[in-house]
């Protein structure tokens, strides 16, 4: 069997040969210089052939990469019209939309979000993966990843879909019990339950509205490394945790959970769609990021 191409890289390789260089494809396709060099890296290597002819002035083809050029050109055109046709034939998420999201969040906002666009769109089929790593999209087959947080410098095209706060959160069960935290230094002998997925769970940085900031060491015998795990122990009394919004803003309306010191603000997160970098993009992969966009809108992030 013939060994199969990330058909992406063809991409990538065109619009060096035809920008003229790496930093101007990078431009093109929206990513940075060193993805679109990596890709034809390893084109090249799959290849077994040299491509390109690489200068401080310019890059062009050999004649091994111009007879690729030709081919890729072909096969993107053709890629493209087809593209064009479906649109034309019908505006409406045809296929299998597969996508990623971290566990809270992908529990609580993004699987009724996929029902409701399952609801709409009865003829799409939906492949949902939740976890707290990082899928790679140029390896795997998923058409979008959700993630929640701080983006690290990333090599593929991020679209922000709202924003989350996080809370100090504890249970309503045991009135007056936080009634001596006035100020976030008096949390230093609170039993706190830290959140093993953070990669610092327990130094946090505090800001009321007069711009004063406070850092705090919490002291922690409870570690999870689940969000969700994190709350349902809170609830049963385990101590306080900081948590987002979007979890547990329905305990907070209920009761069943009490917003600890909320004149102190911790540091807010974004919401965003991870997609990767192509000039092609399906109506299911469009019309679920407008969903998405939506919902965060209606929740007040957006």
């Amino acid at each position: 069997m013939a060994k199969s191409h990330n058909l992406n890289r063809l991409a990538y390789f065109a619009a060096v040969v035809e920008t003229g260089s790496f930093t101007n494809a990078a431009d093109r396709l929206g990513v940075t210089k060193a993805v679109v060099s990596s890709q034809v890296t390893q084109l090249e290597q799959e290849l077994k052939a040299t491509l390109l002819v690489r200068n401080t002035r310019k890059v062009s083809a050999t004649e091994a990469g111009q007879l690729f050029y030709t081919r890729c050109t072909s096969i993107l055109n053709e890629a493209e019209e087809a593209f064009s046709e479906l649109s034309q034939l019908s505006e409406q998420p045809v296929g299998t939309l597969r996508m990623t999201a971290p566990n809270d969040y992908g529990t609580a906002i993004v699987a009724p979000l996929v029902a409701a666009f399952r609801r709409e769109y009865p003829d799409c089929r939906v492949e949902l993966y939740l976890g707290d790593g990082h899928s790679d999209l140029m390896a795997g087959d998923l058409d979008l990843a959700i993630r929640v947080g701080w983006l690290r410098d990333s090599t593929l095209l991020a679209r922000k879909m709202g924003g989350f706060r996080q809370l100090l959160v504890g249970t309503s069960d045991s009135p007056g019990q936080f009634d001596h935290i006035h100020h976030p230094n008096d949390l230093s002998a609170v039993s706190f339950v830290a959140n093993k997925a953070l990669p610092d769970p327990l130094n946090w940085l505090f800001e009321n509205s007069a711009s004063e900031t406070v850092s705090v060491k919490l002291q922690s015998d409870l570690s999870i490394d689940s969000a969700p795990a994190i709350m349902a122990a809170v609830k049963e009394g385990a101590g306080l945790a900081i948590l987002p919004d979007y979890l547990v803003r329905d305990h907070l309306v209920s009761g069943a959970l009490t917003h600890v010191l909320p004149d102190w603000h911790l540091p807010e997160g974004g919401i965003f769609v991870v997609l990767p970098a192509s000039k092609f993009r399906a109506a299911k992969v469009s019309v679920f990021t407008e969903m998405l966009r939506h919902a965060e809108r209606s929740r007040g992030s957006g």
